[in-house]
């Protein structure tokens, strides 16, 4: 693997998106763990990309989700509802991935959930330039139903422990609170991290990554692009 800081990460991985030519916009994962810092590098490279001139689309699989009690019918702690019931992968193709992708028309929309409702919305459509550029973040990017619908796929790796600690740390309830601090510790413990374990065991979502970003120090990333494109 190659080390280096944010900036040189970010720089290449611009780079490699430069270095693509399709006829349609281009579709980048950006998959990973909760906490594993995908969102933070998605808004990071979308910042370069647009003072390089590209037009970029940000999204997320947290607009893609189904409302919550079909989330959690089985559970609020249950893994395999976490990876089958969480994500209306159907509707992001069909709003989304496929318009963007080839021979797609273009039209899209960035999301169909609203969470602060927790029910299904639908934002005005847009029409992509051809030479856009859709950075999109979320968890299990890269299962069957969607790995083929990805121009550039990267996969970012943090140790299981580190994600719990990370998102300990950016928990959004008063300082010091044992009862949230412990209900994450649970959600993770019991939904996210099996439910991450059951996604590498079934759909190997490194074998399919072109680069893997290994965050575990966010200032000193290290990378691999495979095969190589650097």
């Amino acid at each position: 693997m190659d080390h280096g800081t944010r900036g040189e990460l970010v720089d290449r991985l611009a780079e490699a998106i430069g270095s693509l030519r399709a006829a349609h916009p281009l579709r980048v994962a950006i998959d990973g763990p909760p906490a594993a810092g995908k969102t933070t590098l998605a808004d990071e490279l979308a910042v370069v990309l647009r003072a390089r001139g590209r037009h970029v689309i940000r999204a997320t699989i947290d607009d893609f989700l189904f409302p919550r009690a079909q989330r959690y019918r089985r559970g609020q702690y249950s893994a395999e509802g976490c990876y089958f019931d969480a994500h209306d992968n159907a509707a992001l193709c069909r709003v989304l991935l496929d318009p963007l992708g080839p021979g797609g028309g273009r039209r899209f929309r960035h999301a169909v959930y609203d969470a602060d409702a927790d029910t299904s919305y639908l934002p005005p459509a847009m029409t992509a330039p051809e030479d856009a550029v859709l950075l999109f973040d979320g968890v299990f990017l890269l299962r069957p139903e969607l790995v083929d619908r990805w121009d550039l796929r990267v996969f970012v790796s943090v140790p299981f422990e580190q994600t719990v600690d990370r998102a300990q740390h950016r928990g959004t309830a008063p300082a010091g609170s044992p009862t949230h601090a412990a209900a994450i510790e649970r959600t993770w413990r019991d939904r996210y991290i099996p439910a991450q374990q059951l996604y590498l065991a079934t759909a190997r979502p490194t074998d399919h990554a072109d680069v893997i970003v290994d965050n575990a120090d966010l200032q000193r990333p290290a990378w691999e692009a495979r095969p190589p494109r650097w």
